[in-house]
């Protein structure tokens, strides 16, 4: 039996006090990731030292309760952080932290055992634990009903573990995984379970550092497991339930998502100003030619009109009325326009733009896996039309 979970006891947002955080956040990043960034990006993964860094300066797992070791804040707060690491270039940091600070922590808080929460969640604050999650299988992407890796009964009260996985974030560094496996195989969706997966498991290995066309610096590997033993005391949730856990936790992973389409569809915006006020053509900026100003008024808008739409959406979860539907619509509008803004801010760079010596080629590419991860664009379209006219 699950743990109650405990009532929170964070305070209304505070408008001035979100800005002061994100100052702090802002500081943070400004002299601990951007000297590094570049560096990080080539090594194809950070350094563990940067999450330890990030916990001790309260970046991590914001909106935990404290007596897990987070600063029991509003969900709003820990938006900031991946806002700004977006909208700062760094949406790399963004994905890795999105995973571990708001998918992998909320899942254990919200239906993990008094156990589990202990165990895992006050190090997942410190960065001493990295969490990860074990979804996608080479066989199994967006159908996750389809996934292969089995937990079957051990005969001794635990399971063993066989299988998998593939496309995990954060998985070279990974503590803990909320791991999805099929206890009944026979029985599809109903025979999907969770586990709160400690990586020092024997029979666990990690595989390669995938190689990607963006995110260089968010590690993403290969797991896989054979015959791993353990305990039924790291079943996450209901055995057979797992299936329905990840689509009550899906809100919240696509709001992320989104927050971070908003920030860094504004970041490249704020760089493309910048650069066509300095970058002269034929004598003046190219900011003063019509077609640069209406294009960067479209961007603008198109951000605007998104970020409302992301603010309208955050107000809903704080509340716990953010629906499945309503999070594929965001997740859908905010990850599509992030594409349209990162790709007419590159063509108003020219061919530097396509030079990878400019922050804006990092940006493109980067936004390109937006409409991928954590449900493609196509299933988003399903999800919402389902809502709307059924199967």
């Amino acid at each position: 039996m699950n743990a109650p979970l405990p009532a929170s006891s964070a305070p209304a947002v505070d408008a001035a006090e979100l800005e002061l955080f994100r100052d702090n956040v802002i500081r943070f990043f400004a002299g601990n990731v951007e000297p590094h960034y570049e560096q990080w990006e080539k090594g194809g993964k950070f350094p563990a030292s940067l999450y330890t860094d990030m916990g001790a300066n309260g970046l991590l797992c914001v909106d935990m309760p404290e007596q897990y070791g987070g600063a029991g804040a509003p969900f709003e707060f820990s938006m900031v952080v991946l806002e700004e690491a977006a909208r700062m270039g760094f949406l790399a940091l963004a994905s890795n932290l999105s995973v571990h600070s708001d998918i992998a922590a909320p899942y254990i808080l919200h239906l993990g055992t008094e156990f589990q929460r202990q165990k895992y969640l006050p190090k997942m604050a410190s960065g001493e634990c990295i969490g990860a999650i074990g979804m996608s299988e080479p066989g199994a992407g967006s159908d996750l009903q389809g996934i292969k890796t089995s937990a079957l009964p051990d005969g001794e009260g635990g399971y063993v573990i066989n299988g998998s996985k593939t496309f995990i974030t954060n998985g070279q560094h990974a503590g803990v995984v909320v791991l999805a496996t099929k206890t009944d195989p026979k029985t599809g969706a109903k025979g999907t379970t969770l586990f709160t997966f400690d990586t020092s498991l024997p029979g666990f290995k990690r595989g390669r550092n995938l190689d990607k066309i963006g995110l260089h610096s968010a590690d993403t590997s290969e797991l896989f497991f054979d015959n791993v033993k353990i305990s039924a005391d790291e079943v996450l949730g209901r055995v057979g339930g797992g299936f329905g856990h990840l689509v009550d936790e899906l809100p919240r992973e696509r709001l992320a998502l989104a927050v971070t389409a908003v920030g860094h569809a504004q970041g490249a915006l704020e760089k493309t100003i910048k650069y066509t006020m300095e970058r002269k053509a034929f004598g003046n900026p190219i900011a003063s030619f019509q077609n640069t100003r209406f294009e960067l008024a479209k961007c603008k808008t198109d951000v605007e009109v998104h970020r409302a739409f992301v603010e309208k959406c955050s107000a809903q979860y704080a509340l716990g009325k953010l629906d499945v539907p309503t999070a594929a619509m965001v997740k859908l509008s905010t990850t599509e326009m992030e594409g349209r803004v990162t790709d007419a801010c590159l063509q108003l760079f020219g061919g530097y733009g396509y030079m990878t010596e400019y922050p804006i080629s990092r940006y493109w590419a980067d936004a390109r896996i937006q409409r991928i991860y954590g449900g493609t664009s196509e299933i988003m379209k399903e999800v919402i039309a389902r809502s709307l006219v059924g199967r």
